[in-house]
């Protein structure tokens, strides 16, 4: 179809290239462009093809990803690229490099043709395809099939806990009115963390936010980004790169300070809670919340606990509707909340949900969003 999202898978595996490409074959609103065995083959394919996004492997012959990409760069492609990353500790240094090079996203590979993660892989890899693709289809003025439902029917059970802990506030249901906002039990006071909740789409999204904070910004900054264990360690480091604050792993007991980005670790819930008269990272193995672990949801429950109005919870571009509930605690609390507009989202999933669940105070595009986190944190209230 002329609407279709068009892919070009560039892999020297057959095996991975069938693979990928039934995924595509199978989904409404995607169409398989070509397929090239590595990255030469790729820039000669590209004029004739036309693709809207470029599935890309790393290890190949001849000129593999990375030589890719830098090629692309110098010849002025602007084409979106997803990586299909190895699992390995190398794997993940090797695809932060390629963010740093222009690639937009990556997906770790699907294990094989009977393997049971492939529909997670399915999942994940439908939605960057289909949000950056059909961005970039729309860049260059093209139409693009109406935007799959990125979110979930209903909300994940989430787990109970004692009164006043952060288990207990994720037991409450947030939906019972979903229009309209909640109602503060205080007034906003000067913020003293801003939490973030971000998915799909958000290794470029956070790479455009924090390269453009303020390097006075005196206020802890808390993340969940959904991405697999083994890759957040090396995602700090590239953030840290360009970021004018200090962005590292969350640690178990890390202080929460100014001046400092903790980025939470694949696999490990991150939450805030007072140890000792400070306030520190606590990580937890604690089943998924909306689907993840980490979870925006678990984040944004602790924050809301422990800072109460002077909290600042920001949710970005992701697939489903995690963080869509919590960040309703944090504004209830008095906090302040943001979150990303449609238009600047590559998929608008979790910020729709909280914006329809009255959650979100103001809708901020992604080229205004540092400035704004860093104004409404620097406000004397």
């Amino acid at each position: 179809m002329a609407e279709d999202v068009a892919v070009l898978i560039v892999d020297d595996s057959a095996l991975m290239r069938n693979l990928i490409g039934r995924m595509i074959e199978e989904t409404p609103g995607l169409a398989l462009a070509d397929k090239a065995m590595n990255g030469r083959f790729a820039l000669d394919k590209i004029p004739r093809v036309n693709p809207d996004i470029i599935v890309l492997d790393l290890e190949m012959p001849e000129m593999n990803g990375i030589e890719f990409l830098r090629e692309r760069k110098k010849q002025g492609i602007t084409i979106p690229v997803v990586i299909l990353s190895s699992i390995a500790e190398k794997g993940a240094a090797i695809t932060m490099e390629a963010l740093a090079l222009g690639a937009c996203d990556f997906i770790q590979k699907p294990a094989g043709s009977a393997s049971m993660d492939n529909h997670t892989v399915k999942d994940t890899l439908v939605g960057m395809l289909l949000g950056y693709g059909g961005q970039y289809r729309r860049s260059q003025g093209r139409k693009v099939v109406p935007s799959m439902d990125f979110t979930a029917k209903t909300l994940t059970p989430l787990p109970a806990g004692k009164p006043g802990s952060v288990g207990a506030i994720l037991g409450m249901s947030s939906s019972n009115e979903p229009h309209k906002p909640p109602v503060p039990v205080r007034k906003p006071a000067n913020t003293q963390i801003i939490a973030i909740g971000i998915s799909t789409g958000g290794p470029d999204a956070l790479r455009v936010v924090f390269a453009n904070l303020d390097k006075d910004l005196a206020v802890p900054i808390v993340v969940v980004q959904h991405m697999p264990q083994g890759f957040t360690n090396e995602f700090a480091k590239s953030l840290d790169r360009i970021c004018p604050l200090d962005v590292k792993e969350a640690e178990e007991g890390d202080a929460i300070q100014p001046g400092r980005i903790l980025i939470a670790q694949g696999n490990k819930h991150l939450e805030v809670e007072h140890r000792e008269g400070s306030v520190v990272a606590h990580l937890t193995d604690d089943p998924q919340v909306s689907g993840h672990r980490p979870s925006a949801d678990v984040l944004f429950a602790s924050v809301a606990l422990v800072y109460q109005n002077h909290a600042l919870g920001v949710i970005m571009t992701g697939m489903g509707r995690d963080g869509a509930a919590q960040l309703g605690t944090i504004y209830k609390e008095g906090g302040m909340t943001l979150g990303q507009d449609e238009a600047s989202a590559v998929v608008y999933g979790m910020p729709r949900v909280a914006f329809e669940l009255g959650h979100v105070q103001e809708q901020v595009s992604l080229e205004k969003m540092a400035r704004r986190i860093c104004d409404v944190a620097k406000a004397q209230r």
